[in-house]
């Protein structure tokens, strides 16, 4: 476990230097059909810090908002809190700032770029759903997911595909409607305007191969500490059942967000695509998993 948590920093690290390279090189390709000489690097440059760093302080935020989460009190829900303050406690962290979502489908997420800026978001559903070891065991996963800085990466990930698919719509517009160069330089300007093209194309695509970068491990990781922190694996995989057999998607799950999830927020409604592209295990081998222990 403590060599995932170095691995999750290290590839923290590593997945913001990539997409730094990667909107640089379309920077230079911007140049290149422009003939702005390497402008396009520097403002595809600028634009990556700025992005880049607002996403790792400011997309949490972003995430609660997008999911429609409210910050409670202890007024509010003193069940809750005391049950998320007291596995804070047994796991060594801080009290992370507890969202609730209001929408009917069981589902929970954590985010934040470290343990104490961290936050977990449940929605009404799961509360609702789950009895008392069964919630516990999904708030210990969300917690595990905070212990072991996967929300960092998580984070990042959700920041940083957005970035890719701002700038190839940004490039292609440029590309078409800006100055395209000499004539004598037509056939390069041709080939990287196709390449902006197929870029653009498969900016989808290429946003599901990054969250697939998201290790399935990570998953059956969290469930594991999950299960380590409560002693009751039972609880968890009594919960991921209940999760699963839920249908109806959460009112606001976007693609974007769907990784931090504890399970695929769009119900059974994407169980083939998710097959194919979902960053999560199968729910029933996680349920079989737990049960083994």
């Amino acid at each position: 476990m403590y060599s995932q948590i170095d691995n999750n920093k290290r590839n923290s690290f590593l997945l913001i230097t990539f997409f730094i390279a990667f909107i640089l090189f379309l920077g230079w390709i911007f140049g290149e059909i422009t003939q702005s000489g390497y402008t396009g690097v520097i403002i595809a440059f600028f634009i990556a810090l700025i992005m880049s760093l607002g996403g790792y302080f400011s997309g949490d935020k972003l995430a609660l908002v997008s999911a429609g989460a409210k910050k409670i009190s202890e007024e509010q829900n003193p069940y809750v809190l005391r049950m998320v303050e007291n596995l804070a406690i047994t796991a060594g962290l801080p009290q992370p700032q507890v969202y609730i979502i209001d929408d009917p489908a069981p589902n929970a997420f954590a985010t934040g770029r470290n343990p104490k800026n961290a936050s977990i978001a449940l929605t009404t559903g799961l509360i609702q759903k789950l009895e008392n070891e069964e919630l516990e065991g999904v708030i210990a996963h969300e917690l595990s997911h905070i212990k072991n800085y996967d929300i960092r990466f998580m984070t990042l990930v959700l920041v940083l595909v957005g970035i890719v698919s701002l700038l190839s719509h940004w490039f292609i517009r440029i590309s078409f409607f800006g100055d395209r160069g000499k004539d004598n330089k037509s056939s390069v300007t041709s080939i990287l305007l196709i390449a902006g093209l197929i870029l653009l194309i498969l900016s989808p695509l290429v946003a599901q191969l990054i969250k697939l970068a998201i290790s399935r491990r990570r998953e059956f990781l969290a469930d594991a500490s999950g299960a380590l922190l409560t002693r009751y694996p039972q609880g968890l995989a009594n919960a991921l059942e209940k999760i699963s057999q839920y249908e109806k998607p959460l009112a606001r799950a976007n693609g974007a967000s769907a990784h931090l999830y504890i399970a695929n927020p769009f119900g059974k409604s994407k169980q083939f695509m998710a097959k194919i592209f979902n960053t999560h295990p199968p729910i029933q081998k996680r349920i079989k998993a737990l049960r083994q222990m």
